[in-house]
């Protein structure tokens, strides 16, 4: 293989951003991100242009899912921009394959920091590499979703 595999660490590979509080801003267009997906709308943007992952700081720590800018997020939910260099649907694949509850941090409600997020040991091909990958597994979980509706209709 022509194109090698280079190990990094999660902080190489993307800016890990806190989310916070929203109670401020007016309601509008701009969709609210938690743990649990999205909540509802607003006036400002946290993200007005980068597209991220969101995974939970507290509480679902093990669910991570993609962004579309613009948006906004919790104080609960952190948001993950994929760096110059980096897929981020690439970069997505590699969150749903960690085992975030490993990485708990808490004696109560799960917890991670993003010490932890950026210390993540991963491997990683260069970026034309991870558009394909990226683009196969988007393909893949778009055909897995279409036929679970289709199950679930039959």
């Amino acid at each position: 293989m022509g194109n090698d595999w280079e190990q990094r660490k999660l902080g190489e590979i993307v800016d890990v951003c806190s989310g916070r509080d929203y109670k401020h801003l007016d309601d509008g267009v701009i969709p609210v991100y938690g743990t649990g997906g999205y909540m509802l709308s607003v006036s400002k943007p946290l993200s007005e242009k980068e597209d991220a992952i969101g995974i939970g700081r507290k509480g679902t720590i093990d669910n991570p899912f993609i962004l579309k800018a613009p948006f906004w997020t919790v104080d609960t939910l952190f948001y993950c921009i994929p760096k110059e260099n980096y897929d981020l649907n690439f970069v997505f694949s590699i969150y749903q394959n960690i085992n975030w509850k490993v990485m708990d941090e808490s004696t109560g409600v799960p917890s991670l920091s993003k010490g932890t997020i950026n210390n993540v040991d991963v491997i990683v091909p260069v970026k034309v590499e991870q558009k394909k990958i990226g683009a196969y597994f988007t393909a893949l979980d778009h055909l897995i979703t279409l036929h679970q509706r289709k199950q679930e209709e039959l």
